[in-house]
C-alpha cells in the first residue's frame, strides 16, 4: 500500500484513526503514595503535597488564629512537621486527618501562648503604679456600634469572624472544623482525639454561643 493510499484512508476513516491512538491518562497519585515517595526523597511528591494543602491549611489556621501571617507560619509548620515525621507516619487514617490534626495542635499552642502573654501583660497592668503604657497590652475587642445598620456581607463576615475568635479554643476548633472546613463528626474525633459525641456537643456549645453575640445580625 502506497503512502498516499494510506493517508487517503485515514482521511476516510477518522473514526477508526482516533480509536488506534491509545491515550494514557495517568491517574494522580494518592496522598499516602506521595508522602511514601517523599520518605524516599523525591522532592516533587512532597512538593504535591504542599501544593494539594497549603491553601486549606492556611485558611484554617487563619479561622482559629484570625491572624494571616500567623497563618502562614503555622502552615508552614505544619508542612516541615509533615516532612520531618514522614519515616514515622503510617496509612491509619486519611492524611488530611494526619496533617489537619498536625496543624490544630500547633494552631492551639499559638492560641495558648497568646493567653499567657495577655495573662502576664494584665498582671503587670494591675501591679503598675507608674501608669507604663506597656501594660495596656490587652488587646481589647471592638465593641464599637456599627455605623450602618443595614451591614454589608463583608461586615457581616467580619464580624463573624471576631466572635468565632473570642469563643475557648475547646470550641472553636472543632466548629471551625466542622461549618468551615466541612470534615464529618467522624473525622473530627479522629483529629482532636475526642469522641464524636463530646464532638457534637461541643459543636452545639459553640453555635450557642455564635447565635448569642450576633443576634444583632441574624
Amino acid at each position: 500500500m502506497s503512502a498516499l493510499s494510506s493517508v487517503e484512508e485515514l482521511a476516510l476513516t477518522p473514526t477508526a484513526a482516533a480509536a488506534r491512538v491509545e491515550v494514557c491518562v495517568a491517574e494522580p497519585l494518592s496522598d499516602h503514595s506521595l508522602l511514601e515517595s517523599a520518605r524516599v526523597g523525591d522532592e516533587a511528591a512532597f512538593a504535591e503535597l504542599v501544593r494539594r494543602y497549603r491553601n486549606q491549611i492556611t485558611n484554617y489556621a487563619y479561622r482559629l488564629t484570625n491572624d494571616y501571617e500567623s497563618a502562614v507560619d503555622l502552615a508552614q509548620e505544619t508542612f516541615l512537621r509533615v516532612f520531618r515525621a514522614a519515616d514515622r507516619y503510617q496509612a491509619n487514617y486519611a492524611f488530611s486527618t494526619y496533617i489537619y490534626r498536625i496543624a490544630t495542635n500547633l494552631a492551639i499552642s499559638e492560641l495558648r501562648k497568646r493567653k499567657r502573654h495577655r495573662l502576664v501583660s494584665m498582671t503587670g497592668f494591675f501591679r503598675s503604679g507608674d501608669g507604663h503604657e506597656d501594660a495596656m497590652e490587652l488587646d481589647p475587642a471592638d465593641v464599637a456600634p456599627l455605623a450602618d445598620v443595614t451591614m454589608v456581607e463583608d461586615e457581616r463576615r467580619a464580624a463573624v469572624a471576631r466572635a468565632i475568635a473570642t469563643l475557648p479554643e475547646k470550641y472553636r476548633v472543632p466548629l471551625v472544623l466542622r461549618d468551615v472546613e466541612e470534615r464529618s463528626y467522624e473525622e473530627i474525633a479522629r483529629i482532636l482525639g475526642m469522641s464524636e459525641g463530646t464532638v457534637k456537643s461541643r459543636i452545639s456549645r459553640a453555635r450557642a454561643f455564635l447565635r448569642d453575640k450576633l443576634k444583632m445580625y441574624l
